[in-house]
């Protein structure tokens, strides 16, 4: 690896690991220097800056692009105008050296066009605070002298490159600039200089604002509207998530995040928060994640939930339309269909905000966004008047070409992209094979299991947070059952997919079966998938996003096996639900479907915990031998594997069979004695 892109990315990461530096994926970094060119062997003066989409934190060599300098500062002599601006990103390939790494962004212009060696671009919420202040450019000169200077608002582009490398060339006292409405840039003559001087830019606006601003910018705190204690804030959210995932996924189903924040709650039990949400956000990376501005509730939180949720579907509908006019007020010929009218961000005072995505993660930095903007509009509120940027303008970036074909660039979404699956049993066996499967067709996964430790185990196996979640929970215990699922709305937003796999078995004949194992097979299997089912319905009603149940029952809910009574018993009730919800729920939406396993030997918790022993036993076989006596009696003579339960799992849920309910499919290599009949 070249020297100077090592210490790029090393300066990059830094500055990207602090969000009030930046946020995700925002702001970008760049470093001019010579290397060999291997067609001439003779040297090149290149440019390396991050590449479009890429992330400052987790930047790597891949996501930079790499450009001839002397060709990209020639595009300056054909440069068609400010009308005409955005063909110059089609141009940039065209100076790419070599593969040219990652695809260059539109603030290529800025990093190239400047004569120093290296540049920072950045969207740290204080700086952002004075460029969207009213009188921005008299506090810039007052807080920064002539070292860093205003530069007017323009979209980002190749005329804003032209603009900022103009300042700098007529002041070569300046260390960077404040772009009005958007952020801050600077460099330096080497990388440690040029981090040095982004971060006084950031410090010496974040010390003016401490020492200058006013003590409650966003005006006395109204009564009602404080936060409400944190059990209560937590259980009302869960009670609302599902209710705004739904509305917020009128046009498309989105995944949510929840977020408590002191700096939202603040916020918003302010008196002028109203205002100043509909204001909307300034900086053009906020307002692409969380739309021009958010939903507010204009209730308090100890409103009655009906009203609330009542109040909240008003809103929604009167958001929906007043997006329409926005858009059909600034729309062209050229523009792109309009995206969708629902809000990404909702905010409920007393409880706080809801952000949404088509993925966990985006849902999450949608959040992160609004606080940043919530942090940039108390700095200028306390120095002076939050200006954000004109409506006419924010419609343009939001809608800009450029961003179009960036969203066309994304991989198409996975099968299970945006569906939320909750797992019972998920710490072992079919349930752990079930919950990567789901996972790696795109599913956020709560992986509920007794053992915390094994749930925790497998979801880590799955990924970090945005991934999947463990819980533990009893499904024995309606309260456990009913925490588990508010643990996953408040997760992800809501429910869409639910796995009742959790079980065990007791292998005894009629004689010497206890009623405490009775009990104990009919409240883990039947009792537990009840209680299970019956919660997450009530979630998947809320949401209006209709649902899929799936109960991993067994061939022994059709198949009259030895010394197999309670087992078999509860397998039986569970395969009757299954025909019970389906016929009950299906005017929500609701699919529920069956999966009919035979013995599933090799990984299985409920094998290896002592059943196996007992199984084998019965059948006069050696227990590890079982899964190969078990294959031998289908008729296809193959062993039955989590994997294949899980398989079937994907097949029922993945949208295929989008008009299935009340099936039972049998994943028993062929048992012919359980067929469905």
């Amino acid at each position: 690896m070249h020297s100077e892109v090592e210490a790029l990315i090393a300066r990059s990461n830094r500055l990207g690991a602090d969000p009030s530096t930046t946020n995700y994926a925002g702001g970008n970094t760049s470093a001019k220097g010579r290397a060999t060119d291997p067609v001439t062997g003779g040297p090149v003066e290149l440019l390396w800056v991050k590449g479009s989409g890429g992330d400052l934190g987790t930047l790597t060599e891949a996501g930079l692009a790499v450009l001839s300098l002397d060709r990209l500062r020639a595009l300056a002599d054909v440069y068609p105008g400010v009308e005409r601006e955005d063909e110059m990103v089609a141009a940039f390939d065209y100076c790419r050296h070599g593969l040219g790494g990652a695809a260059p962004s539109i603030d290529t212009a800025m990093h190239g066009l400047l004569d120093a060696a290296h540049v920072d671009h950045l969207h740290p919420d204080a700086g952002i605070a004075i460029a969207a202040a009213a009188d921005g450019p008299e506090l810039t000169k007052e807080i920064f002298g002539d070292r860093v200077l205003w530069v007017p608002w323009r979209r980002p582009g190749f005329q804003l490159g032209l603009d900022i490398a103009a300042v700098a060339r007529a002041n070569p006292q300046a260390i960077g600039v404040i772009l009005g409405g958007h952020g801050i840039t600077a460099w330096g003559a080497t990388g440690e200089e040029c981090e040095r001087r982004s971060l006084e830019i950031i410090r010496t606006a974040q010390a003016y604002l401490d020492g200058h601003g006013r003590a409650e910018p966003f005006g006395p705190v109204v009564e009602g509207y404080a936060p409400l204690p944190p059990d209560e804030r937590r259980a009302r959210a869960a009670a609302l998530a599902p209710v705004v995932r739904g509305l917020a996924s009128t046009d498309r189903p989105q995944v949510g995040h929840f977020t408590e924040s002191d700096v939202v709650l603040d916020f918003l039990a302010r008196e002028r928060h109203p205002a100043l949400a509909a204001l909307g956000t300034s900086c053009p990376d906020h307002f692409l994640r969380t739309k021009v501005r958010p939903l507010v509730l204009d209730l308090p939180p100890t409103a009655p939930l009906p009203e609330t949720v009542a109040r909240l579907r008003e809103l929604h509908a009167a958001y929906r339309e007043e997006y329409r006019a926005y858009y059909q007020r600034h729309a062209t010929a050229q523009s792109p269909p309009m995206r969708g009218a629902d809000p990404a961000i909702v905010l409920v005072p007393g409880v706080g905000m809801f952000s949404f995505g088509a993925n966990k993660q985006t849902a999450r930095v949608a959040g992160e966004f609004y606080v940043n903007a919530v942090n940039v509009m108390r700095g200028a509120e306390s120095v002076s008047r939050y200006a954000p940027i004109d409506e006419a303008e924010k419609f343009r970036i939001e809608y800009w070409a450029l961003e179009e074909a960036k969203l066309k660039r994304l991989p198409k979404p996975k099968p299970l992209a945006t569906r939320v699956a909750f797992v019972t049993g998920g710490g072992s066996g079919i349930g752990r094979a079930t919950a990567h499967r789901l996972a790696a067709e795109g599913a956020c996964v709560v992986v509920a299991d007794r053992d915390g430790a094994a749930a925790a185990t497998v979801a880590a196996e799955l990924g970090d947070a945005d991934v999947a979640v463990a819980v533990t929970a009893d499904v024995t215990d309606g309260t456990a059952v009913a925490a588990a699922l508010r643990t996953a709305v408040l997760a992800f937003g809501g429910v869409d997919l639910v796995v009742n796999n959790a079980g065990l078995s007791i292998s005894k004949p009629l004689l010497e079966t206890t009623e405490a194992d009775w009990d104990l097979q009919h409240d883990v299997m039947a009792k537990g998938s009840f209680l299970v089912s019956r919660e997450a319905a009530r979630i998947m009603t809320e949401q209006g996003m209709g649902g899929d149940l799936v109960y991993i029952s067994s061939k022994n809910s059709l198949f009259a096996g030895p010394n197999n009574v309670a087992y078999g018993a509860a397998k039986a009730d569970q395969a009757h639900q299954v025909r019970l919800l389906a016929a009950e729920l299906g005017g929500h939406g609701i699919r529920v479907n069956g999966v009919n396993p035979d013995g599933v030997v090799r990984g299985s918790g409920i094998f290896a915990g002592g059943w196996g022993a007992k199984r084998a036993a019965v059948y006069g076989v050696p227990e590890e031998k079982l899964g190969e006596f078990y294959a031998q009696r289908t008729l296809l003579k193959r062993e039955v594997l989590p994997e294949h339960v899980a398989n079937a799992v994907f097949v029922l849920t993945a949208g295929e069979l989008s008009h299935t309910t009340g099936l039972h499919v049998p994943v028993d290599a062929g048992v012919a004695a359980a067929f469905l009949r």
